[in-house]
């Protein structure tokens, strides 16, 4: 058993705020060459990135990839969406899940892994109601006071 190594270019922050993930999926993306450029110098993000399903094909929509100047003719349009590749079982336990009103599938992170591939990490996830949000952020508000007491009695 390998641990996999990983190069992270973009990530998602909102989505753990969001959302509660019940599941995640690494999937493989079709990407231009101008795209794969960009992305390895960093010019990626996840704004407002989702994930969608058409003609049993699953496509990524929202992610932003900036321009790379050195391509001199082959520029791409920085929000086009992007084919997402997993494998057919995934796809349709994916689906049959987002046919359910209660679930989303959002992208997470996008990585450069040890084969130096880009893949992008996606989630099957519910939303999370407004009280929710309130509680994770009157959590981290104690964590952070505790660990701030925990400072000055050293």
């Amino acid at each position: 058993m390998s641990i996999e190594r990983r190069k992270m270019v973009a990530n998602n922050k909102k989505a753990f705020f969001n959302y509660e993930i019940v599941a995640k999926y690494t999937a493989g993306i079709i990407l231009k060459g101008s795209e794969v450029k960009a992305i390895r110098i960093g010019k990626a993000s996840f704004q407002d990135a989702y994930c969608y399903f058409d003609n049993d094909e699953l496509w990524l929509k929202g992610m932003y990839i900036g321009e790379y100047a050195p391509a001199a003719h082959q520029h791409h349009d920085p929000e086009r969406s992007k084919k997402l590749l997993l494998e057919r079982r995934e796809l349709r336990k994916l689906q049959r899940k987002k046919e359910e009103k209660t679930f989303a599938i959002v992208a997470l992170c996008a990585f450069i892994n040890e084969k130096n591939l880009i893949k992008v990490e996606i989630a099957l996830a519910r939303g999370k109601k407004k009280y929710d949000k309130r509680h994770k952020i009157k959590e981290r508000d104690i964590q952070r006071k505790i660990e701030i007491k925990e400072k000055e009695s050293y």
